[in-house]
């Protein structure tokens, strides 16, 4: 539903705002957001005019995900019930489950995105092959990452969401060693088992680099989505004032247009006038003419009256 304002209806007003916004194209959503920020603005709602207005626009893979979470939300969300089950399956290390599951998932990512394909061609913005993937991988982030499952959710993911390089172990995992451990007594660790721990520290040491490496992703990502939108918002403020001068181009062809009529207009006027002008000089000479001669006649005719008597 679109909305021509922002009410003064607090939060879920702005909710509504942000749910018309992402369910635009990107190529409409720099514009309507500033429409909806500048409504905010004047309604005096400056906090809900900086949520607005922060609201990032969303590539097209991001749009197209978002487009199939908006219209097909009865198999989103049976979607997201599988990645819960796929989550929870590797918590627990339950290898038949996971293979069935996993296999749900090769088959339901690969459907749902040619829907989003399809729903984006039917809306007028095709998918190239690149985009295409791009959905399919935030569909697989979607299984793997409770959080980017709560982003697709909402309808409003900005850019392509990634799956990590594994679902992590969950909470029922960690439990097993604890209960084991509570069975037995404490022991130093003899040397074959701190060999052992030796890898899993590797491992952890590695997953924290990456955890690492991760923010420092999403954070340049975030940089880099900031100054693409300052960019965008600077390309739609410049193709604004091209249109208005292509406008006030238009204006002014059309008054030299009638500019030139006009004048063209004043010179037959001119013209038409010297003629009249001309002829009625002709006139005025020809009455004086015939005046002089009839007062002529007049007296012509008095002389003749005069020998006459």
């Amino acid at each position: 539903m679109r909305r021509t304002d922002v009410r003064d209806g607090g939060d879920d007003d702005v909710e509504a705002v942000l749910d018309e916004l992402y369910a635009l194209p990107p190529s409409e959503f720099v514009t309507r957001r500033e429409e909806r920020a500048a409504a905010a603005r004047t309604a005096r709602r400056a906090d809900d005019a900086r949520r607005i207005h922060a609201a990032r626009r969303p590539t097209l893979a991001a749009w197209a995900a978002n487009l199939l979470r908006r219209s097909r939300p009865d198999e989103a969300e049976r979607f997201l019930e599988l990645g819960r089950a796929l989550r929870e399956a590797h918590a627990t290390l339950d290898p038949s489950g996971l293979k069935e599951l996993s296999a749900q998932r090769r088959r339901i990512v690969s459907e749902l995105s040619r829907q989003a394909a399809g729903l984006a061609r039917e809306a007028g913005h095709p998918l190239s092959g690149a985009v295409q993937r791009d959905v399919e991988t935030t569909l697989r982030a979607v299984l793997a990452d409770p959080e980017a499952a709560d982003v697709w959710a909402t309808g409003r993911v900005e850019s392509t969401l990634t799956p990590p390089s594994g679902f992590p172990a969950g909470a029922a995992t960690a439990e097993r060693p604890a209960r084991k451990a509570s069975r037995t007594p404490a022991r130093a660790p003899s040397e074959s088992a701190r060999k052992k721990d030796e890898p899993a520290e590797r491992r952890a040491e590695r997953q924290r680099r990456l955890a690492e490496a991760r923010k420092a992703a999403r954070e340049a990502e975030e940089r880099l989505r900031d100054r693409r939108t300052e960019r965008e918002d600077a390309e739609a403020a410049l193709r604004r004032a091209r249109g208005h001068r292509r406008e006030a181009e238009e204006r002014v062809s059309a008054l030299e247009e009638q500019l030139r009529k006009d004048r063209a207009e004043l010179e037959r006027a001119e013209r038409e006038q010297g003629e009249a002008g001309k002829r009625h000089r002709t006139a005025a000479d020809t009455v004086a003419r015939a005046q002089r001669e009839a007062e002529e006649a007049a007296r012509e005719v008095e002389r003749a009256e005069k020998g006459a008597r």
